[in-house]
């Protein structure tokens, strides 16, 4: 089991490699800049993110949701940067992938005493007086 984990550990960047040197027959210099500007895209995700997560905590909090989903949220977008920024096409598959999972931050329902209704709707309580 162990060597079957390593055998594909191994492969991983052998077949990353290979991919890139096809690439760069077929295409030329223009892979060379594909590289750079996902590269940069990753860089700023993780910028991004950095600054977006105090804010995204917060209202995951206030809304009543589950601050590990904000969390989880966050954390997979700075993995997805990672693998942007390492260079290969199988790493930025596998970003865009992570990328377009959807993580859904469902709000608590409301407490129960908010959400009856009551007896009799036709009754509307409150004060009243008369000024003539």
């Amino acid at each position: 089991m162990r060597l079957i984990f390593m055998l594909i550990l191994l492969a991983f960047p052998i077949a990353e490699i290979w991919i890139l040197v096809s690439l760069m027959h077929q295409y030329g210099w223009w892979v060379v800049l594909y590289l750079v500007v996902v590269a940069l895209l990753g860089l700023q995700l993780i910028r991004d993110e950095k600054l977006l997560f105090s804010g995204r905590m917060m209202q995951s909090l206030t809304q009543g949701g589950n601050p590990m989903k904000a969390m989880f949220g966050s954390a997979r977008n700075i993995f997805a940067g990672v693998l942007l920024i390492i260079p290969g096409v199988m790493t930025d598959v596998i970003a865009a992938v992570l990328l377009l999972i959807p993580i859904h931050n469902k709000v608590q329902e409301p407490p129960p005493y908010q959400s009856e209704k009551a007896a009799n709707d036709d009754v509307i309580e409150g004060e009243f007086h008369r000024e003539d």
